[in-house]
């Protein structure tokens, strides 16, 4: 039986531009099992989950669990919970962490500051191996279980970094998928070996393409547009790019991608549609989901110095 996973492989869909939106991160360790809406369907508390969802509301931050991966514990109440926020935007990009016996105390957190990229000092620096995040949620779409969770052990088991399970990074039909923090670039139909060295890679400071959907801190037409900009220039280094403007609309965007070294490109985005029916995800009917197709990529002619304009023959 074809699944959602198998038919946009097939027709080899796009990948950038596809990447969840977010800025900041707010990770909680949940373990046993989650439901298709993982933040109400799991065995964290309702009322929590409620006020989660209306202190984020609006904020820039996008809340998900995670566990780690292999056999789950059916834990009603566990002991201790690993919580991570992570901020994505280039320049900024950080973690922070803490261990939590209540999560009731999670809702209180200044989800407006760490939206817009300010910690204050919460809980501690996390200065491990870049986090790996593997979608692994059957209960969302089969192909998330069936591809991420092989993969989330695979990895684990090769020791190669700091590898949870997490519920849901949109895309299913993209799957293997997963994020990997700080920089919040997320990547689909992942093998080992295309995870093992965007972490590598992520140590570093760097990035790699293959396989990549974006960085979450942007919109989607921004994320095409960066992505566009590296295979062009073959820029590594994460935050070495900024997207510091994008103007128009659906179906049509100009967007510029800086450079630190003062270079900057203009790149015209249009959105189309898949031409050729496929399940947005499994047992769904099938759809024409959206891409980003960047269309031009141009160079901006960089600011000439106030010095140099003061001399120059009118």
């Amino acid at each position: 039986m074809s699944t959602c996973a198998s038919a946009s492989r097939l027709l080899a869909e796009p990948l950038a531009g596809t990447a969840a939106t977010a800025r900041t991160w707010l990770l909680i360790e949940q373990p046993g099992p989650w439901g298709s809406d993982a933040l109400a369907s799991s065995h964290l508390d309702p009322a929590v989950s409620r006020a989660l969802d209306e202190a984020a509301a609006g904020t820039g931050v996008r809340i998900a669990l995670i566990r780690r991966p292999g056999r789950h514990a059916d834990c009603h109440h566990p002991a201790g919970r690993r919580v991570f926020a992570a901020h994505t935007a280039p320049g900024n990009s950080w973690i922070r962490t803490t261990v939590v016996t209540d999560p009731a105390q999670l809702p209180g957190l200044d989800f407006a500051a760490l939206g817009a990229g300010r910690h204050g000092g919460l809980w501690e620096p996390y200065e491990g191996d870049p986090l790996a995040l593997v979608c692994t949620n059957g209960r969302r779409d089969r192909c998330c279980a069936l591809l991420g969770r092989p993969l989330a052990a695979e990895l684990a088991a090769s020791a190669c970094g700091e590898v949870w399970e997490i519920t849901h990074l949109g895309g299913h039909r993209f799957a293997p998928t997963l994020m990997v923090l700080p920089y919040g670039y997320a990547y689909g139909r992942a093998t080992a070996q295309d995870v093992k060295e965007a972490l590598e890679a992520a140590r570093d400071g760097r990035i790699t393409t293959t396989g990549c959907r974006g960085r979450s801190a942007w919109e989607r037409p921004a994320q095409a547009a960066e992505l566009a900009v590296r295979d062009l220039t073959g820029e590594e280094r994460a935050d070495a790019l900024d997207v510091t403007a994008a103007e128009g609309a659906a179906p049509r965007w100009t967007v510029t991608v800086a450079h630190t070294d003062g270079r900057a490109w203009q790149a015209v985005v249009e959105q189309g549609a898949a031409e050729t029916p496929r399940p947005e995800s499994c047992g769904r009917a099938p759809g024409s989901p959206a891409r980003m197709d960047v269309v031009s990529v141009a160079p901006l002619a960089r600011p000439q110095p106030a010095a140099f304009l003061a001399n120059s023959v009118v």
